[in-house]
């Protein structure tokens, strides 16, 4: 119903019931403190069809739109946003048309936001959700740097930097491994040495384990195809649980845990500078459990938590 709407549909089949009743149409519609023309306009509708759902709003889209972009120039439009993932301002000045008209086509197409779109085909973007915790859960691992004790040139200023790559002292990297459930969002993250098919199945058990304590079971689980998830050792750890593989330069298809390694890295990789690699780990600690029983997340309405136990979290 329109939000600003007089009458309720109560209220539109009271309007029918009163008038065969004997009432005019005047009374009715001083009655109900609205114009005689709006009660005439309900009585109408429903003797042109009255079996229907004459009292229900109905759309207010035009019947037909003569001004509106013609279908070669819309054909245009999308082309090039699919073909050069350029914006409107960009395919307007190419096309000579203003950049809002060209954000309604591409709208009207759904085809306005570039995150939605396959960066190599161009193709509109199929998103899923799973159906109830376990079904599938993502597993993923992101690169990133060590911190030099006393935190490096992030805490004493770039001629630190200067000085430390002067004496090209190597400091090696760790790797973040992830799991996160399909439907709920709930995740699981360790920071380990390598990405070694041992290392890997090892975290997957103690990730599995995670899971099984908040009572998912896990059906499935998906990653992408590096040797670590493709060794004996990932195998034999996943024991019954299917493994889903991506296709090759697909990483979009596994995007749920892609987003999540976004998250992670603005709200705790590089959230603040810290001084050894042993903070930074007890701060991935206290921010993973904020994520999951605190944060609410913007794509199912509340904490993952909330998902899991069909409770309200809260963010204290």
């Amino acid at each position: 119903m329109h939000r600003n709407a007089r009458l309720t549909c109560w209220a539109r089949q009271e309007i029918v019931r009163r008038h065969r009743d004997g009432w005019p149409l005047a009374e009715i519609a001083r009655q109900l403190n609205v114009s005689r023309p709006t009660v005439s306009k309900w009585w109408n509708r429903f003797c042109a069809d009255p079996q229907g759902d004459w009292f229900e709003d109905r759309s207010s889209k035009p019947r037909s739109c003569p001004r509106q972009t013609p279908p070669a120039v819309e054909a245009q439009i999308v082309g090039i946003r699919q073909a050069d993932k350029v914006g409107p301002a960009r395919i307007g000045f190419r096309l000579g048309m203003p950049a809002s008209t060209v954000w309604k086509v591409l709208a009207r197409h759904q085809l306005n936001r570039l995150s939605w779109l396959d960066r190599p085909t161009g193709e509109r973007v199929r998103r899923y959700e799973k159906d109830h915790p376990g079904e599938l859960v993502h597993v993923d691992s992101k690169q990133v740097a060590r911190i030099p004790d006393g935190g490096g040139w992030w805490i004493h200023g770039p001629e630190y930097h200067n000085r430390a790559q002067s004496r090209r002292k190597a400091r090696g990297y760790v790797h973040v491994h992830a799991a996160v459930d399909d439907h709920s969002r709930l995740a699981y993250v360790e920071t380990l040495p390598d990405l070694k098919g041992a290392t890997c199945a090892g975290f997957w058990l103690r990730a599995q384990a995670f899971f099984a304590d908040h009572g998912i079971e896990v059906q499935a689980v998906m990653t992408d195809n590096w040797k670590g998830y493709l060794s004996a050792a990932f195998s034999e750890a996943l024991g019954d649980v299917e493994h889903v593989r991506i296709r090759p330069y697909r990483p979009q298809t596994n995007g749920k845990v892609e987003r999540f390694n976004r998250t992670l890295t603005e709200e705790w990789l590089y959230a603040r500078p810290y001084t050894s690699e042993a903070e930074r780990n007890h701060a991935l600690q206290e921010w993973i459990h904020i994520y999951n029983h605190h944060r609410g997340h913007t794509a199912i309405g509340g904490p993952p938590i909330s998902r899991v136990n069909n409770l309200p979290g809260s963010y204290t």
